[in-house]
């Protein structure tokens, strides 16, 4: 069911992500002597499939740690140079740039940022590109013609929108489109903006919920990343039937492209083979095993295309943000003085 946003009940949604998204350490997280250490707050099933193949190309041996973009990212920094971490993977790049200003990565091997398509890499060249996903509102076809769509994300804060948009402000995906957008557009903006979305939309606890709540009729439109209604259509598609996307293109906020992006730790024991790693992830081979692992993300890999049920990325019209300018903590200290978080 909908429900209004509610502050304490929206802090419950997002303590976690805050605070305790990295699941606590067990025996198991003890890192295993010559294994490449991963810390990942990527879709788990898409790092299993990167590090599998690229340890069947190298015989270096991985072992992975699983969490979400914020909590994992200000893990390592308070971690500093004693963390275990050798390479960081994010769904994100808000919370590599955490990383990134702690001082915490070490530059990427030129080579390895020259195997990604131009315009997508940071200017600090600290980080690379491994994948990338778009905004896209979501909209009931029995319920809204794509006529009455609006024509910007921004007009979503409108009055006439009231109750009848749904979000997830609680995850690190919808916290990453608010990054774009304040680089964007400025802070007074993206406030009026988030102070629209506390009083008007319905808040849902991710983007898989938001869908479901635009299909099932609970909310005619709703704001959340392309690959999770592609991958719902190459399935069953039950949880998106009577569905369509507007992918809002021209520049505007909604049509923020955000990057997944891939680190090697600056206190890397193992710098050598977390370079080749992210190498290896960015290279032909390894954008394929991101195609092939059905996530439905866009390759970003010079010569590597996307799954053929996707518009072109270069179809998109994202507005132009360098990654590196991007806040997650900015993001979220803005949400909470609006009372989002």
């Amino acid at each position: 069911m909908p429900r209004r946003h509610h502050p304490l009940l929206a802090s419950l949604v997002a303590l976690p992500l805050l605070l305790g998204g990295c699941a606590a350490a067990t025996d198991e997280d003890a890192p295993r002597a010559g294994a490449l250490q991963i810390y990942s707050a990527q879709h788990i099933d898409i790092t299993e499939a990167l590090a599998e193949a690229f340890t069947a190309e190298t015989g270096i041996d991985t072992q992975i740690r699983d969490g979400q973009d914020s909590s994992m990212g200000h893990m390592i920094v308070e971690e500093g140079d004693a963390s275990p971490a050798d390479v960081f993977l994010t769904e994100n790049s808000p919370a590599m740039t955490t990383v990134e200003r702690a001082g915490g990565l070490a530059e990427v091997d030129p080579e390895t940022l020259a195997t990604v398509r131009d315009g997508l890499a940071p200017s600090s060249g600290l980080w690379a590109p491994i994948a990338a996903r778009s905004t896209v509102l979501i909209y009931n076809t029995a319920m809204i013609t794509e006529e009455e769509l609006p024509a910007s994300i921004m007009e979503l804060a409108e009055p006439a929108w009231d109750g009848r948009w749904g979000a997830a402000p609680g995850g690190a995906d919808f916290q990453a489109i608010v990054a774009g957008m304040l680089a964007e557009r400025g802070d007074a903006e993206t406030r009026a903006w988030l102070e629209g979305l506390a009083s008007g939309a319905e808040i849902y606890q991710n983007n898989i919920a938001t869908m479901e709540a635009v299909s099932s009729g609970e909310v005619p439109v709703g704001i959340m990343y392309h690959y999770y209604w592609y991958r719902d259509q190459a399935g069953d598609g039950r949880a998106s039937a009577d569905t369509a996307l507007r992918f809002f293109g021209g520049g505007d906020p909604g049509a923020f492209v955000s990057m997944s992006a891939g680190g090697v730790l600056a206190a890397s024991d193992m710098p050598d083979e977390a370079q080749r790693f992210l190498a290896f992830v960015t290279s032909e081979a390894g954008q394929q095993v991101l195609v092939d692992s059905g996530a439905m993300e866009y390759a970003v890999g010079e010569g590597v295309a996307s799954d053929p049920a996707l518009p072109s990325l270069e179809s998109l019209e994202a507005p132009v943000v360098d990654p590196s300018t991007l806040s997650s903590d900015a993001v979220l200290q803005l949400m909470t003085d609006v009372g989002i978080l």
